[in-house]
């Protein structure tokens, strides 16, 4: 039988991460709130990482206006990539005709 995945609100998480700050253990912290140790040092890494936009829930990553205009322009670079291919593979097909006319 498997287990369900426990969910943690933003809030939570947040309030989480400053408990660490003002204490000295986190696994005694994890114990007190029935969490791992692990998870909350990955949050609190998160939090470290990215400040505003962490936790953004559903699994979605938060991304910062920088890496949001990087990913366009990647997706974009993609497209003519693969556009330059389609138009080489077609100047090879045209080619091979030998100079003969299609039209009927």
């Amino acid at each position: 039988m498997s287990k369900s995945r426990k969910k943690y609100d933003r809030n939570f998480k947040l309030k989480t991460v400053e408990m660490i700050e003002n204490r000295d253990s986190v696994p005694v912290l994890a114990a007190e709130l029935g969490l791992s140790a692990d998870l909350i040092y990955r949050w609190r890494r998160e939090f470290k990482n990215r400040q505003e936009a962490s936790f953004p829930g559903n699994g979605k990553v938060g991304l910062t206006d920088q890496e949001a205009e990087i990913a366009r322009l990647k997706r974009e670079l993609a497209d003519a990539r693969e556009e330059r291919d389609i138009l080489k593979k077609a100047v090879g097909i045209f080619s091979k005709s030998g100079g003969r006319s299609f039209s009927s």
